[in-house]
């Protein structure tokens, strides 16, 4: 693979299924490497104005995935930040094709049983809102582990770990030049 930014300058990527504390790391990590941290979402949330599950209402899930997609490609226009993806942020080659382009990518490998856990009370994930989100969430974890696993330069185990050690823990395995 050719990168076309150098690797001091390289984004730090985060990626991983829904619950498995993207936001939170990415935003330790971004403060203690002094570097500027971007949420898709949130971004895309930002730019239109609403929320996620509202445009899951009104577009569906390939309108957000369109969304996704030009929110990535605007926040990886610029360097030397930790960017925060959706879980489902990896699904089109597209994307694959950018992030591998663009940073340093650090899969957040989290079990069903710790998204279940993590994601018990919330009402604003689109995909979860389903009779069975055990299920939905077994489903998901099938379908894109292996694209996550595949992608990753650096994949951690993120289980019964508290975020900040588990930030330190990835700046620690980050390449010298990304610190």
């Amino acid at each position: 693979m050719r990168y076309d930014t150098p690797m001091d300058q390289r984004n730090i990527i985060l990626i991983g299924p829904m619950g498995s504390g993207k936001s939170t790391i990415g935003n330790i990590m971004a403060k203690r490497l002094n570097r500027e941290f971007q949420d898709s979402d949130h971004y895309i949330e930002e730019r239109t104005g609403v929320d996620i599950a509202r445009i899951f209402d009104i577009e569906g899930e390939e309108g957000f995935r369109e969304r996704e997609s030009n929110a990535l490609r605007d926040l990886l226009g610029r360097n030397n930040r930790v960017i925060a993806t959706g879980g489902g942020s990896v699904l089109r080659a597209e994307n694959q094709k950018l992030l591998k382009q663009k940073g340093y990518i650090v899969f957040l490998d989290t079990s069903v049983n710790q998204q279940m856990q993590r994601l018990r009370r919330d009402k604003k994930r689109p995909l979860l809102q389903t009779d069975n989100p055990r299920e939905r969430l077994e489903k998901l974890f099938d379908e894109r582990r292996p694209i996550y696993l595949d992608l990753a330069d650096l994949a951690i185990k993120t289980d019964k770990r508290v975020a900040r050690r588990l930030a330190a823990d990835i700046i620690n395995r980050l390449p010298d030049n990304l610190k």
